[in-house]
């Protein structure tokens, strides 16, 4: 417990920390009291100093709710976006509490006591607007911070290409990894000529039983600081009518290979101690989904793998992520025998990764995403929400394989 209670506080000043509880405090236990419990004559709400009560104050309690809620995830994960908030949102409450007085108590005292009771507010406001270095992104490169070469799984496409462009636009050099060898060298000469670092190919197949083991050890002359697990293949339909084998080397591709090439990497991170996991898992990971059974069971081990290496290792130097992306407009969905469907762009969940990166041990790019992946689980049943995650996944599924 003081473990966790470290990491949730570390880095902040106390101010803000009693700020981020205070926030917790209303996002999760008073505000939902106020709209559910709270009988409606007795309600009262306060916008810019206007008091609204009855009705008119439960729907006024709406925007209250999103924005302490909002501030437990910006204060959590550190969003530049925060520094703005919290300023504007102790303005708005400063405001309102110098018309409240004025317009209730009038006169010079009423005057005079909206402006002392105005000023720690205005004070806040002024805080977060000079708390810039809690909510900017870390000065220090990712090369900085973990080494010079970094270890890209799946690199020939989608957010595998992505991750690569990414960390080599931070000028860190490239280990490139998959089946496609025509692509990695594509992508090979690419990278070298925009951003002047050096690459490695290595073109195999993980789906192999001893591929982690092989890819180890070609890289085993490099200091590799950032590793990417990101080779990860699906395959939708019912599981009676699927092929055995490609279900074989799908749980080998998604589980066994991320955690062989891991374990074979971590030990010069820790010797060195400094370094980075990331593990790409899915949004699917958070509950069950029929007719991709087998896919959601892997990328649950992938997530529970990652969330727990990240606490593991938190005092040894190296940073462990979870990228758990929703549908991406990638590949994936084709060689998966998914129905085309959109989705979102490969860079948006590596900007989005990177940035979480040593700050958390898990990410879901996106609101609606993370509100689908959490809120299933923690308002409802694994029965129901394995039903709700068919109806999502039965239109997306061949006929043929339904």
């Amino acid at each position: 417990m003081n473990d966790w209670l470290r990491d949730v506080f570390q880095g902040r000043p106390w101010w803000m920390n009693a700020l981020l509880v205070f926030a917790g405090y209303m996002a999760f236990v008073y505000v939902p009291w106020d709209l559910f419990f709270k009988p409606v004559e007795h309600d009262v709400e306060v916008w810019f100093g206007i008091m609204f009560t009855g009705w008119a104050a439960k729907l006024m309690a709406l925007p209250h709710w999103f924005v302490y809620g909002a501030a437990v995830y910006g204060f959590r994960r550190r969003r530049p976006w925060m520094r703005f908030w919290g300023a504007a949102y102790s303005a708005q409450v400063a405001f309102g509490m110098f018309v409240w007085s004025l317009s209730v108590v009038g006169g010079f005292l009423g005057f005079f006591g909206g402006l002392i009771s105005a000023i720690p507010f205005s004070l806040l406001a002024w805080a977060f607007w000079n708390a810039r270095e809690h909510f900017e992104p870390r000065e220090d490169s990712i090369r900085e911070r973990y080494g010079d070469w970094a270890l890209v799984t799946g690199a020939s496409s989608g957010i595998g290409t992505a991750f690569a462009r990414a960390l080599a636009r931070d000028g860190l050099s490239l280990v490139l990894t998959a089946r496609r060898e025509d692509r990695l060298r594509e992508l090979a000469d690419e990278l070298e000529k925009r951003f002047d670092v050096s690459t490695r190919i290595v073109a195999l197949d993980l789906a192999e039983p001893d591929g982690a083991e092989r890819l180890a050890e070609a890289v085993r002359d490099l200091e590799i600081g950032v590793l990417v697990n990101n080779a990860g293949i699906g395959y939708a339909g019912r599981l009676d009518k699927q092929d055995p084998k490609r279900l074989q080397s799908l749980v080998t591709v998604n589980c066994s290979a991320p955690l062989g090439l891991t374990s074979r990497i971590l030990p010069g991170m820790v010797e060195r101690g400094r370094g980075a996991v990331i593990l790409t898992s899915s949004a699917a990971a958070f509950q069950p989904i029929p007719y991709h059974a087998v896919y959601s069971a892997t990328k649950a081990f992938d997530l529970f793998l990652g969330e727990a290496l990240f606490v593991e290792l938190r005092d040894q130097g190296v940073d462990v992520l979870v990228l758990a992306p929703g549908p991406v407009a990638t590949e994936f969905q084709e060689a998966a025998d998914e129905i085309a469907h959109g989705g979102e762009t490969p860079e948006s969940q590596v900007e989005e990764a990177l940035a979480s990166l040593g700050v958390s041990p898990s990410v879901v790019p996106g609101w609606w995403v993370w509100l689908r992946a959490n809120l299933a689980q923690r308002l409802g049943t694994r029965r129901l929400t394995s039903y709700a995650a068919r109806g999502f996944m039965l239109p997306r599924t061949p006929p043929d394989m339904r």
